[in-house]
């Protein structure tokens, strides 16, 4: 017998791996949630936690099979991935369950041979949890690469752009199960009403101690079957993607342009924040993605949130005297600020292609830029902690739009930059990794 959760765990890897699928949204499909309370927390667990630690598990695979990992049927690398990561991260799972499950997934999916080999390399592997080969590397890029779990260029790139004691950092963080934080919706319910059904499920919340509004979920088991979640109460959201609304300080009645929109995380907080007084135009260029904002904004009781079909990078469908007092840019970008929650990303992300990235958020910044009213604001946003796409996007864009400026918002003081831009960090604040920078127009230096 496999268990339930060790089988779908099998079945989502290969999908993330095989179809480039994300992780979280299958972990979150309606198979998942047929599964128990107990199952699927283990389902989550190995999934991520596979991700997360793929480079230091295909090492001690290969160090234990004496085979390159990428050389091994997919089937059988996957089974010693999760059986591997068991043995070493999970302490409460027995050894023999880690093994056994392991050898039943490779004889049912894998080459006859496989089990042996499975069987093989874990009993190899239980009985030198404790070695930490990775230590005898002389390459301090490539050691830290394999016991941080990170690709040798992205740590290689860290450690120049922060120096290696804030890199280092970084590293460990993004390898820790963020916490669950939420935001309360005040379009369905009052504040005390959202506490008091939380409370009831068992769930135990504090405030973010950084973000107006926010709170993190500090015991209790927080899922769709909770009756607040149901409701549209509450919606679970990062404390840095819940700060972008909080930057766009958008109040009732205000005309608001947002760009790349969907799925409609800042949509709908927005349209709280105004008390669902206003209009808030959500541009995106999928139509399947605006599906989701529809979907969303229904349940959150979003009334202001007109979806529109736009490709951002092109000339947008508004008439020439129309202008928003508030823009938002929710750039598209490479996603280093999530690798908490997302960890395939780092395994598919090259530097072309945050090269590539740069390239679409500068004709995304500009054309957004013009539909900002005068004295209104543009405010861009990545959940990316690259240079390329955040810093360099900005100063580029100040050279050449003169009638903008930056105006440093009222935040927690260590989320500003010496530049006037906002910046969250993993290791520092426990938090994604967003940057943001709020822009005012037509601004006019005093004589």
């Amino acid at each position: 017998m496999i268990s339930p959760a060790r089988e779908l765990a099998f079945h989502i890897l290969r999908r993330v791996t095989a179809q480039g699928s994300r992780a979280t949204d299958l972990l979150a499909s309606a198979h998942a949630e047929r599964l128990s309370e107990r199952d699927r927390r283990l389902a989550y667990e190995l999934v991520l936690g596979v991700l997360r630690w793929q480079r230091q598990l295909d090492h001690l695979i290969a160090r234990y099979s004496r085979r390159p990992p990428e050389r091994l049927d997919e089937p059988i690398r996957l089974a010693l991935q999760l059986g591997l990561y068991q043995l070493r991260f999970l302490e409460r799972i027995p050894a023999y369950a880690a093994v056994n499950e392991a050898v039943a997934l490779a004889k049912r999916y894998g080459p006859t041979w496989g089990a042996g080999l499975v069987n093989a390399v874990l009993r190899r592997a239980a009985s030198r949890r404790d070695e930490r080969p990775w230590e005898k590397i002389a390459d301090p890029i490539e050691r830290a690469s394999i016991q941080w779990s990170h690709p040798v260029w992205l740590v290689r790139k860290w450690m120049a752009d922060f120096g290696p004691e804030e890199a280092t950092a970084l590293l460990g963080a993004n390898n820790q199960a963020p916490l669950v934080t939420i935001r309360f919706n005040p379009l369905a319910a009052s504040a005390e009403e959202i506490a008091h059904a939380l409370a009831q499920e068992g769930i135990e919340i504090e405030p973010s101690p950084y973000v107006p509004g926010a709170y993190r979920v500090r015991s209790g088991s927080l899922s769709p079957r909770v009756d607040a979640w149901r409701r549209g109460w509450i919606y679970v959201q990062d404390e840095a993607s819940q700060l972008i609304a909080h930057l766009v300080a958008p109040q009732p009645g205000m005309r608001i342009l947002e760009v790349c929109a969907a799925p409609g995380s800042k949509t709908t907080h927005m349209a709280a924040l105004m008390g669902n007084r206003g209009m808030i135009v959500a541009g995106d260029r999928h139509l399947s993605r605006l599906r989701h904002l529809v979907v969303l904004s229904e349940r959150l009781h979003v009334q202001i949130a007109h979806p529109v079909v736009l490709e951002g990078c092109g000339p947008l469908p508004f008439l020439p005297t129309v202008t928003f007092e508030r823009v938002l840019l929710d750039a598209p970008c490479s996603g280093t600020g999530t690798l908490r929650r997302h960890p395939e990303i780092k395994w598919r992300l090259t530097l072309e292609e945050i090269r590539r990235m740069a390239e679409q958020q500068r004709a995304l910044l500009e054309e957004a830029a013009r539909w900002v009213a005068p004295g209104g604001w543009l405010v861009y946003a990545t959940c990316s902690l690259e240079r390329e796409e955040n810093e360099e996007i900005l100063n580029g864009f100040l050279a050449a739009w003169k009638e903008f400026r930056p105006i440093v918002p009222r935040v927690a003081e260590p989320f500003r930059t010496e530049s006037g831009y906002i910046r969250t960090f993993p290791h520092r604040h426990g938090m994604d990794g967003f940057f943001a920078a709020v822009l005012e127009k037509n601004f006019r230096q005093a004589p």
